[in-house]
């Protein structure tokens, strides 16, 4: 059995994670690293906090209705803004504040939060850790979501902005070593065996949630009793569907047959598609499994190798220790370890975790049907998944991203051509069936002189049936080992592809690369990475007195597709953004030219605005928390190619320079990109939707007060965040994330 020092290991970032260590050929270049020593820009934490609060004047709005603090609003002009113009609002400053905070002229309001009942005859939440049945509430850790209109008749839509449903991702729990503390009476069990009753309330904290939303009388509230009302979790059937579907890679105890498994996991970015169904990302899923120290021998074959790229080393410890909460079934899942005599893994759960990091795909207007996992998009560590332009008579294309350090960039084509019949269909996920079910899988390599090329992910690919670090048995064994088939064929590794986006108007794709401290301009280990074109950035970023290596503060990349569209092969790119704070060195880091209003760390969260095109820019940051909690920006993206190429030089060990070049898009202007959201306390910014009108948007606030020690449970006095409760949402006064919804006070379409 692990030991609770086990556990302890694993970093308290479980997105920061790095399996890849293929010798995947990176360019030859590097560029001159600069301390970026932000204690001589200014003062220490407190002081800043203090000066940063006391210059923009914070109040609160009152009410629990007008529980988010604004901006103060700015001095009127003899020339005010026209009404509709984009980013017409006045940029948010900075914030360490334990509130959220939105532009002067908007309201933001909480609207659905950690426990909040989903049916008539669930109790209200406590939030005091004894609550339990949370197959029937809110989830923890809100995260990606997705807007679907509801008619006046309850039916599907794709106008309605008054009424509809909120389809969202509950990803992790916020924990401390074992126990997800917040939910437990006294933080929970920090040893092992975990009871059987807090493994329960954890797993069920883990899916999706459905939940029915409706303005009335000005204000949004979400419907406790709707009977669409809807959680999935870790006891819910879901089928694999796609060509991995019955192949003796996922055949289990459970599932003898290879058609079905028990749940989603680590949900973190949404898609939808053009026949108005959920798509949901299983992200950082191998962290929930443990495998026995001398599981290598008993398995004796090729499966080592896979789950040593996936994170799953024999004597891996699980995160939350589920595997030892009692000898049923659905604990005893968690542990991968083989431990039967049959040939195929029919008498236990050694390929239990084959069954992770697939795009699910759910009708939230229907519970009837079927939740699939789209083995076909492949398998990693999922974020969002978005489709380009649909073209009648053209395959579609799903764009996605690998969410750990020095992964991959990928994109899915299907092979039915689209017909626009199916926007609205009969049965939505017989759709999904006949788009996602079969078509080619391409991982993305990005060259020196601004192009790339998709590369097919394809059993018949020579690079891939020759691979000696794994012997592919068939199409499904590619799908299943994609990061493997990625290695195979020589993929750019890239700095964390998290959540994706396509540009309305250009139908240019946008992936944002949080960060990856794994870049290195002379890589000592396999773990490590030189600089490329498409990741140029080695740099030394200090907070406070730690010095942060890599590339702390991350970009975002776009690509722009060869005439073919959708099935074009090659492609030509690059980076829309840089994150940098605004008195970093010009040349070598703050290469987008961002100011006071614009700088930003760890970009991550990435929409574009159907009603307004503007480009939602959320952050998840540890290296910049030391001046603002994490954020969001509103962007105004012109096109690939819109600026210039830099060259970045760095000398090595050996006395000679390296040079590498990148081709950095226009600089951010004030009438291009500005601040818009600034988070509470420990929060990621995460999960964006909006109404049809665009005058609603839905945003998430996730773990807020996550740093707060499992010892502090007691005291509400040393929790590091009481958001929402100290906004006047809900019992208690334990953080919770939460769901909020901002308007715009005058009626108008948020970001003008």
């Amino acid at each position: 059995m692990n030991k609770p020092t086990d556990l302890a290991r694993i970093p308290v970032d479980h997105d920061d994670i790095d399996t890849n260590v293929s010798s995947n050929e990176h360019f030859s270049t590097v560029l001159e690293a600069r301390l970026s020593r932000r204690s001589l820009l200014r003062g220490g934490a407190a002081t800043a906090a203090s000066a940063l609060l006391g210059a923009i004047g914070l109040s609160g709005c009152g009410g629990s209705d007008n529980d988010i603090v604004t901006a103060p609003t700015p001095p009127a002009t003899s020339n005010p803004p026209p009404t509709e113009r984009l980013l017409g609002f006045g940029a948010v400053s900075k914030s360490l504040a334990d509130t959220v905070v939105v532009p002067a002229g908007y309201t933001a309001t909480v609207l659905y939060a950690l426990g909040d009942p989903l049916s008539a005859n669930t109790a209200a939440y406590k939030n005091d850790g004894t609550d339990g049945d949370f197959e029937n509430r809110a989830g923890d850790h809100h995260d990606g979501m997705e807007f679907f209109p509801l008619s006046a008749t309850g039916g599907a839509s794709t106008s309605v902005s008054d009424r509809g449903l909120l389809a969202m991702n509950h990803e992790a729990t916020t924990d401390e070593k074992l126990s997800s503390f917040f939910v437990h009476a006294n933080g929970g069990t920090m040893t092992l065996p975990r009871p059987a009753l807090e493994v329960d309330k954890e797993m069920a904290l883990h899916g999706l949630s459905v939940v029915e939303v409706r303005l009335s009388g000005g204000k949004w509230a979400y419907q406790k009793d709707s009977s669409f009302n809807r959680r999935v979790h870790q006891q819910t059937e879901v089928e694999l569907s796609g060509p991995v579907r019955g192949n003796a890679l996922v055949v289990t105890k459970y599932s003898s047959n290879g058609t079905r498994i028990r749940g989603t996991l680590n949900n973190c970015g949404t898609g939808k598609t053009p026949w108005n169904t959920y798509l949901s990302g299983e992200e950082n899923w191998a962290g929930y499994f443990t495998r026995a120290a001398g599981d290598d021998a008993a398995r004796g074959d090729k499966s080592v190798a896979s789950l040593n790229r996936y994170g799953r080393s024999q004597g891996a410890s699980s995160r939350h220790g589920w595997e030892t909460g009692g000898p049923e079934d659905k604990y005893q899942r968690w542990d991968i370890s083989k431990k039967g005599a049959s040939l195929d893994g029919s008498d236990d759960y050694r390929n239990e975790m084959n069954g992770m990091g697939y795009i699910v795909e759910m009708d939230a207007y229907d519970k009837t049907r079927a939740i699939k996992k789209r083995t076909a998009l492949g398998r990693f560590a999922h974020e969002s998944a978005v489709f380009g332009k649909p073209v009648v008579g053209q395959p579609l294309a799903v764009y996605m991203g690998d969410d750990s350090r020095n992964e991959y960039i990928f994109k899915f084509v299907s092979n039915a051509l689209w017909s626009a019949a199916d926007a609205t269909p009969a049965d939505r996920i017989a759709t999904g069936d006949k788009y996602l079910d079969s078509g080619k899988l391409y991982v993305a390599k990005f060259a020196a002189d601004g192009s790339g090329q998709w590369i097919e992910l394809s059993i018949s690919n020579p690079a891939i049936a020759a691979y000696a670090g794994y012997r592919f048995a068939d199409q499904a064994d590619v799908l299943v080992n994609a990061r493997l088939a990625g290695d195979a064929v020589g993929a750019t590794k890239m700095d964390r592809p998290e959540w994706c986006s396509v540009h309305p108007g250009t139908g240019e794709i946008y992936f944002t690369l949080t960060n990856n401290s794994n870049r290195r301009v002379e890589p000592g280990s396999a773990s490590q990475a030189a600089p490329d074109a498409a990741n140029p950035r080695v740099y030394t970023d200090m907070k406070g007195s730690s010095a942060q290596q890599g590339n702390p503060n991350g970009h975002i990349i776009r690509v722009k597709e060869g005439s073919a569209g959708s099935t074009a092969t090659g492609f030509t790119w690059d980076v829309y953004l840089f994150g940098a704070e605004s008195g970093a060195p010009a040349g070598t880091v703050n290469l987008s030219g961002l100011t006071a209003d614009q700088d930003f760390s760890s970009p991550d969260g990435l929409a574009f605005s159907p009603s307004t095109g503007i480009c939602w820019i959320q952050t998840d940051d540890g290296a910049y928390t030391d001046v603002t909690n994490c954020m969001m920006l509103a962007g105004v993206p012109g096109r690939v190619g819109d600026g210039k190429k830099v060259t970045l030089n760095y000398p090595r060990a050996n006395g000679s320079t390296l040079s590498v070049d990148t081709y950095v898009g226009a600089a951010a202007t004030a009438d291009t990109l500005k601040r818009f959201l600034v988070g509470p306390v420990g929060s990621e910014i995460t999960g964006i939707a909006e109404t049809p009108d665009g005058k609603a948007l839905f945003v998430n606030i996730q773990h807020p007060g996550e740093t707060t020690a499992a010892g502090n449970i007691a005291d509400p006095g040393k929790y590091t965040s009481q958001w929402p409760a100290n906004a006047g949402y809900g019992a208690g006064r334990r953080p919770r994330s939460a769901t909020i919804v901002i308007t715009k006070n005058d009626g108008g379409r948020i970001g003008t």
